[in-house]
Formats: C-alpha cells, sequence, structure tokens
C-alpha cells in the first residue's frame, strides 16, 4: 500500500489567511501534545484503534439493536446507514481533495503514539467523520440513544488529536461532514418522527396518573412479555390480562365491561378486534404494538410502552377514521387495509404452510401455488362493467410514500378510502404478483388509484377470499365499504 500523499505535488503558494489558520491549527496541536490528559492515556489510544474500519460502530449498533426495541433497531440501522454515506465521502472526495501531510509525530509523547500510523492524508479525520456520523444518526431516530453515544463518539475524534495523527481542523471538518451525512440520509429516509401523524383532531379521553380504570388485554403468542413489563412500570396501577389467541376476544369483551379505557397489546389483527368492541362501547383505546407488522400503532407514532403510558397518564389522544366493509351477513371494520384477489390468497395459502416449513418458504410456495390456480384474474362488476383485476387495495385513508420509506399514513382522520387497482390480463407477469405483495404503493402499467369515500361492488364470486387488517374470510355477490369518520378515540403521545 502506497500513501496518498504525493511528496512530488509543489506546495501551494502564500496566502496570508490560509497561513495564519494553518499556524493556528498547529499550535493548538502542540498545545494538545504537550497538555496532561488525566486519565486518557489507557483509554483513547485503545478507543481510536477499536474503531477501525468501522469495527466499534458495528459492535454499539448490534448492542443498540440488541435492546429489542423498534426505535433502538431504527436508531441503529439509520446510525450505519450515516456512517456509510460519510466513509463513502472520505474516501472518494474529501481525502483526494486537499492532499494535506500529517501532523510530525515530535511534540507528541511515545506513550500516546498508534502502534501503526496511518499512512493515508489527513485532512478531514475519516475517524471523526464516522463517528460524528453514527452518532447524530442515531441521534435523529432516537435522542435518547444519541445521549448514550456521543460521549464515546466524541472520545474517538478527540483521540484522533490526542494520538498525533490528526490536526484540530482535520477533526472539526470531519465531524462536520458526518453531521452532513446523518442529515443527508434522515433527507432520504424520514424519521418516524418526520413521518408521524399529524395531532390532529384532538379528542376528550380520560387522565390516569396511574393508569387506575385502564384494562390492557394481551396476545400471548404475539411476544408481548418485554412490553407488558414496560407498561406495567408506566402505569403500575392499569390492570393487564394476558391470554392466549382464542381466549382475546373473549377477554376483550370482559374488559370493556370494566374500564374506562380500553388497552390491547398485540398485531393488527389482535388490535382490529378491540377497536370493534372500543367502538361498540364508546370507549378510548390505547394501543401497544406487540405484532410483527404493528402499522396502526407505528402510524399513530407508538412504539413502546413509555409513550403509551404518558398518553394514558395525561390524557392524550386523537380520533381516528374507521374503514366498514359489509357483504350480505359479513361485516366488519378495519384500520388499516382491505383486499380481493391475489394478495388474501397469498395470506391463505401462507398461513397454511408457514407452520410446517417456516415464514421464507411458506411466501415462496404460496406465491407458485396463486400463480398456477386457474382463478385469475378474478372478475367484479364496477358501475355496472366487469373487470378482470389481480388486486384490489383499500386503504383507512391515503397511504404515501415519504422518500425511500416504506408507505405510510400521515393523517390518520382524512375521511378517504385510498382504493389501489391492478387490473388483469390474459398474461399474468410477475410484475402482478409483486405489485400484490408490495402493497399500495406499487407502480405499474396495470396499476391505478383513486380516492372515494365509498365503494361499491357487485359479482364477486363466491368463495373470493377477502383480507383486512391481517384476517381472512370468504365473500360472495355484492360488497360495500365506507368511512366511520373519526369514529375511534385512541391514546397517543402529542408533540
Amino acid at each position: 500500500m502506497s500513501p496518498d500523499v504525493d511528496l512530488t505535488v509543489p506546495k501551494p503558494g502564500r496566502h496570508a489567511l490560509r497561513d495564519r489558520l494553518l499556524a493556528l491549527d498547529s499550535r493548538l496541536f502542540e498545545i494538545a501534545a504537550e497538555r496532561n490528559w488525566p486519565f486518557a492515556e489507557p483509554v483513547l489510544p485503545r478507543l481510536s484503534r477499536s474503531a477501525n474500519h468501522g469495527v466499534l460502530w458495528f459492535a454499539t449498533a448490534a448492542a443498540v439493536a440488541a435492546t429489542r426495541t423498534p426505535r433502538a433497531r431504527r436508531a441503529a440501522a439509520r446510525g450505519l446507514a450515516s456512517l456509510a454515506l460519510a466513509s463513502l465521502t472520505i474516501n472518494t472526495l474529501g481525502k483526494r481533495s486537499v492532499r494535506r501531510p500529517r501532523p510530525l509525530l515530535d511534540p507528541v509523547p511515545a506513550v500516546r503514539l498508534l502502534k501503526r500510523q496511518p499512512i493515508t492524508t489527513s485532512f478531514p479525520s475519516g475517524h471523526a467523520a464516522s463517528a460524528a456520523a453514527f452518532a447524530a444518526g442515531v441521534a435523529l431516530e432516537s435522542p435518547a440513544w444519541g445521549a448514550v453515544v456521543a460521549p464515546v463518539a466524541f472520545s474517538v475524534a478527540m483521540s484522533r488529536v490526542y494520538t498525533g495523527v490528526h490536526f484540530p481542523s482535520d477533526v472539526l471538518a470531519g465531524a462536520a461532514l458526518g453531521v452532513g451525512a446523518a442529515f443527508a440520509v434522515r433527507r432520504l429516509v424520514p424519521t418516524l418522527a418526520q413521518t408521524g401523524p399529524p395531532p390532529r383532531p384532538r379528542a376528550e379521553a380520560p387522565a390516569l396518573p396511574g393508569g387506575e380504570g385502564l384494562v390492557v388485554v394481551a396476545n400471548r403468542a404475539s411476544g408481548t412479555a418485554d412490553r407488558m413489563r414496560v407498561l406495567r412500570h408506566e402505569l403500575p396501577e392499569a390492570e393487564l390480562v394476558e391470554c392466549e389467541p382464542g381466549e382475546v376476544k373473549e377477554e376483550l369483551a370482559k374488559a370493556a365491561l370494566r374500564a374506562r379505557a380500553l388497552g390491547v397489546c398485540g398485531g393488527d389483527g389482535t388490535v382490529n378486534a378491540a377497536a370493534r368492541i372500543a367502538l361498540r362501547h364508546g370507549l378510548p383505546l390505547a394501543v401497544l404494538p406487540g405484532g410483527t407488522l404493528n402499522h396502526f400503532a407505528h402510524d399513530l407514532s407508538v412504539e413502546d410502552g413509555r409513550g403509551l403510558g404518558q398518553a394514558v397518564r395525561e390524557g392524550e389522544a386523537v380520533r381516528v377514521d374507521v374503514g366498514r366493509f359489509t357483504s350480505g351477513d359479513r361485516q366488519g371494520v378495519f384500520l388499516n387495509t382491505l383486499s380481493l384477489g391475489v394478495y388474501p390468497e397469498l395470506v391463505r395459502e401462507r398461513e397454511h404452510w408457514a407452520h410446517r416449513i417456516g415464514s421464507w418458504p411458506a411466501e415462496v410456495l404460496a406465491a407458485v401455488r396463486v400463480l398456477r390456480t386457474d382463478r385469475h384474474p378474478m372478475k367484479v362488476e364496477l358501475r355496472g362493467e366487469t373487470h378482470p383485476l389481480w388486486l384490489l387495495f383499500v386503504g383507512n385513508c391515503h397511504y404515501r410514500r415519504m422518500g425511500l420509506a416504506p408507505g405510510r399514513r400521515t393523517d390518520l382522520a382524512d375521511g378517504q378510502l385510498d382504493v389501489r387497482v391492478v387490473h388483469g390480463g390474459r398474461h399474468p407477469a410477475l410484475q402482478l404478483l409483486s405489485a400484490a405483495l408490495a402493497g399500495p404503493l406499487t407502480r405499474s402499467p396495470a396499476h391505478a388509484e383513486a380516492r372515494v369515500s365509498r365503494l361499491r361492488l357487485t359479482g364477486i364470486a363466491a368463495g373470493t377470499p377477502l383480507a383486512y387488517d391481517g384476517e381472512v374470510i370468504d365473500v360472495a355477490g355484492e360488497m360495500t365499504v365506507d368511512k366511520l369518520p373519526e369514529a375511534l378515540t385512541v391514546y397517543r403521545p402529542l408533540p
């Protein structure tokens, strides 16, 4: 490996301001070298070496993600994405643009020196850029974790001056570049705080300081134990009921008779059951995500027991729309989505095989079986005309794409049904199957969309599967889908 500094390149001519700044930078470096840094000798050189090639930050990200909270996992991922962008910028532009030699090591005590001296150019500091990028990325998603990581990142940056491998200006420039990389990543992939729904319309809900009057029913099959422990700490007077999946609806019905507010911990299907009962009894709903996807809770910006506990203690709540469908004697509500066509059949096939062969193999097998069936495309009547469809998707409120992030709803009370259609054809291509799997934001030549307040379908064949909030039933004949605007009051921490 050869150094990046080309000693044959002539030095630039004299420039008064630049020369004064460089002299000041060199003087600050000498002051740092002469200064006694208490307790730094056994720590900073080791910390500096541990940050080589991002090893320290990958280990930190793994430790943060191991806490198993959604925000911590997102913070870790955002930190690594910011680090990757900063490193790419440093290695492709930064080091090659300003070919500054490393400081002379004469003033630095030998005990501080690294065993292996870097041979790349000095400006800017790649270690400082990576440290600042990772810490800023984590902090943008989770300020609490950012506060934990920031002292480590600051120490890594300072270690580069302490060990004599960078001038102070190298570190400052690298840190600025790292922070800029974190904000660039946030622009591409907005944080949850940016994409959360507006805190409107506010609703009247009882403030329960210790949680007294709140009855929370948790679905054990959703892996809710850790989250229930946090909620028990936040709301010690709340009544918490854990039960098996088959007992959830019965326990929710019992809880509604004695509760001032109904709580639920589970996936979207469990939350749907709780919403129906809360609507029937006129109770506010407290949702603690506990399943795999948790779309409704995340669109409310409720991630864990801490946020939910704050909202319940202070009576912070909003009103949200509820979707409703009726088909013959079948009727129900949905908080997230309703769909006909390929997707419900994929869900049904996947669930049939998942417990035997695992989730991912079941996904593949379900796709193959659905593609080979001769029932597609299904046919429905719209405005008196028969249309072949691969997928009809109806969302409760408008789903959006924010930057490169997955589709989210930024308003849960807009009064609209978000209708997306993938048209059928003689040659069902894989792109149509991809559209069915990807959901509402797919763009393909066979894709169309509209936003309405009411939808009526006729001519649905008997046995056609309908999926809503993760549940699958059969429908036939005629179906009506409409909205219950601002019908449900839910607790949500407000800014």
